[in-house]
């Protein structure tokens, strides 16, 4: 099986940054395309950001020019980094991946990560 582990959420002022890192392990044999979604209180989870094998990209218009996805393949770890955050970015951050993986034959499914908060307030 596979899991993934987010990390890097927290509190910060409007204006300012944040990096969040997102880890795949277990019996990994290709990590597809990976993103970031996120669920605001009162709305629905909406996909922020995403990125294939290659490394092409794909952002919300809410995020275009502030947020920045990317991954390391080697580590199966994927980033978004975030700047000029405002409040409307407060909300959980969830990692997803697209992952080809060992069970004694070649399987592949989608999984989450458990979420990072990220609380942009003055």
């Amino acid at each position: 099986q596979v899991q993934l582990v987010e990390s890097g959420g927290g509190l910060v002022q409007p204006g300012g940054s944040l990096r969040l890192s997102c880890a795949a392990s277990g019996r990994i044999f290709r990590v597809n395309a990976m993103g970031w979604y996120r669920q605001a209180p009162g709305k629905e989870r909406e996909l922020v950001a995403a990125i294939t094998s290659g490394g092409s990209t794909n952002y919300a218009d809410s995020v275009k020019g502030r947020f920045t996805i990317s991954r390391d393949n080697p580590k199966n770890t994927m980033y978004l980094q975030m700047n000029s955050l405002k409040s409307e970015d407060t909300a959980v951050y969830y990692c997803n991946a697209d992952v080809d993986y060992y069970s004694g034959s070649l399987e592949r499914a989608g999984y989450w990560g458990q979420g990072t908060q990220v609380t942009v307030s003055s």
